[in-house]
């Protein structure tokens, strides 16, 4: 089994890595194996709408960028952790270009993440974790995928790079947030001859449609 964690930081060895880390040592003890994919520091242009990928329908994003050199790992990864620093109470804005893209290529591609598990980390100095994390999950609740929780939200805190080291409650609820992923792994495993959902065919509801009625 193989998890793809996203780090949204700019700093490579900042506090959303260390707790990605964190995550990454303890999902080892379970013989699952995680690559960490920064690409916080990296100019990713936001979505242009431009609609290239539902012509496609290949997983690639019409701006050729980071962006289309992740999504196959994540398409193929049994997990996603999408990690974050807090900025304005909000996700960063690097990664906020690269989720609104890479999770909307997906969709247009037969929705490449339904049915994967997924979970979020995010590091902030003092407020706006929660704030972050709620919008993190936006892209998993809307993907379909299993969402992974932990017994607190899954936040670290720490200003200076390192500091999060200090922070107990949140490298425990790093350890235990990876419990619960490997946990659904193993669920997922043991119950793949079970088939999967069938679904109705999608319905949009536009207002302009309600008028002409």
């Amino acid at each position: 089994m193989k998890v793809v964690a996203i780090n949204g930081s700019p700093r490579k060895d900042g506090n959303t890595a260390l707790a990605l880390a964190a995550i990454a040592d303890e999902l080892a003890q379970f013989d699952i194996e995680m690559e960490i994919i920064q690409i916080g520091h990296k100019a990713i242009h936001g979505c242009m709408s431009c609609g290239i990928c539902a012509k496609r329908r290949d997983l690639t994003c019409g701006v050729d960028d980071c962006v289309n050199e992740v999504l196959p790992k994540m398409a193929e990864a049994d997990a996603i952790i999408l990690g974050s620093p807090v900025y304005y109470a909000g996700i960063a804005g690097t990664m906020k270009c690269f989720l609104d893209r890479a999770f909307y290529t997906a969709s247009m591609t037969g929705n490449a993440f339904k049915n994967k598990v997924g979970a979020v980390v995010v590091a902030a100095r003092r407020g706006g974790a929660s704030s972050t994390f709620a919008g993190l999950n936006y892209y998993l609740q809307i993907s379909q995928m299993m969402v992974a929780g932990s017994s607190y939200w899954n936040s670290v805190h720490g200003r200076a790079v390192g500091d999060a080291i200090c922070d107990a409650e949140g490298l425990q609820t790093m350890r235990h947030l990876a419990r619960n992923i490997a946990w659904m792994l193993r669920l997922k495993e043991a119950g793949k001859d079970i088939p999967m959902p069938e679904y109705e065919k999608t319905v949009r509801t536009q207002i302009s449609d309600l008028l002409k009625k």
